[in-house]
């Protein structure tokens, strides 16, 4: 009885993210689908874009940083402009998904009508028709070929190929692997991570002791960040040395 009445307490006392008021702000661009805004990570709801470090191919066949690309124009198209979002849950990072208008338009939109990013069915049907006409007229990563987001995350090698370019043969192998090599996918993408020998993922910024030391091979499981909010977001840690 007691329990049950500290339950209905806290559904009084604390607010649900339905009743939480909206954050608004300029937003610093992480990735084609998370921003910062004050001290609030936030997963745009609804889509899935290439992660900064995901590879596609242009028109030519050639590698392209797609991922760097979605970041970017939605960088340029937000620039100093004020968002309002509205929280509709927490995901397993401790992000807060919402969805997001920027001048009074929905951003999620804009980015899957740009062909930035897709509709993400696992957890929403809203950007469905967006999707289908971003791919009929060839924008943003529908010119070239690419794989999913959520399938590049998992390296399904069964993926199937989206976009208007026929893949080259070996198309796969390239689609699948990251642009964490040697050389940053972008000058302002130098934060290495690797992972240490207890399994942990390890960050490392430009100043850190270890820095020039640490070898950037896909095969070894690094990766590069643009940030420590993202390392942090992606389940990394600082080095302590």
């Amino acid at each position: 009885m007691l329990r049950k009445f500290l339950v209905a307490l806290s559904l009084i006392v604390i607010p649900s993210l339905a009743q939480a008021a909206d954050i608004t702000g300029t937003a610093k661009v992480r990735a084609g689908d998370f921003v910062v805004i004050g001290n609030t990570r936030i997963r745009l709801g609804g889509i899935d874009a290439p992660s900064v470090d995901q590879l596609c191919l242009n028109t030519k066949g050639e590698r392209w940083t797609c991922g760097v690309a979605a970041r970017d124009e939605l960088a340029k198209f937000t620039d100093g402009k004020s968002w309002v979002c509205h929280a509709r849950s927490i995901d397993r990072r401790g992000r807060t998904v919402a969805r997001c208008e920027v001048g009074g338009e929905d951003i999620q939109k804009w980015l899957v009508r740009g062909g930035w990013a897709l509709a993400y069915p696992r957890m929403s049907h809203d950007y469905d028709a967006d999707e289908a006409a971003a791919r009929e007229v060839k924008a943003g990563m529908w010119q070239g070929a690419f794989i999913a987001p959520w399938d590049w995350r998992v390296r399904n090698k069964k993926t199937i190929i989206l976009g208007a370019t026929k893949p080259p043969e070996g198309a796969h192998a390239i689609l699948l692997a990251s642009a964490s090599g040697p050389v940053a996918p972008s000058p302002d993408c130098t934060i290495k991570g690797n992972v240490n020998t207890a399994g942990e993922c390890i960050y490392h910024t430009p100043t850190s002791r270890w820095y020039t030391q640490i070898k950037m091979k896909i095969s070894k499981g690094t990766r590069w960040f643009c940030s420590v909010e993202e390392a942090e977001a992606a389940g990394c840690r600082e080095t302590r040395r």
